[in-house]
């Protein structure tokens, strides 16, 4: 039934990680979703990602895609805009060879 609609993604909520300690009866959850999104191509992004051991654990099992406060902390607008800046500039300075 699933199929019927025009979904490309699947989420993990954040909820599902706030007890997630890597134990198999924290995880399966969030297994289980990831082998759902799998098993119908779509993109699974984990919400609230939030220590090294969740991160691993969920690329370990294909999680196409992580955000939380492991990856950086909110971020004011005018940081957030430098923060992007100075990350083009070291990718094109990369990319020239000019590093």
């Amino acid at each position: 039934m699933l199929h019927r609609f025009p979904l490309d993604t699947i989420k993990i909520d954040r909820s599902f990680m706030r007890d997630f300690t890597g134990a198999a009866e924290d995880t399966g959850l969030a297994d289980a979703i990831i082998a759902m999104g799998k098993s119908l191509s779509l993109t699974v992004v984990a919400q609230g990602v939030e220590t090294k051991e969740q991160a691993e654990h969920l690329r370990l099992h294909a999680c196409d895609e992580l955000q939380g406060f492991y990856f950086k902390k909110p971020l004011p607008a005018d940081d957030f805009t430098q923060l992007c800046v100075t990350k083009l500039r070291t990718s094109l300075t990369s990319a020239s060879g000019l590093d």
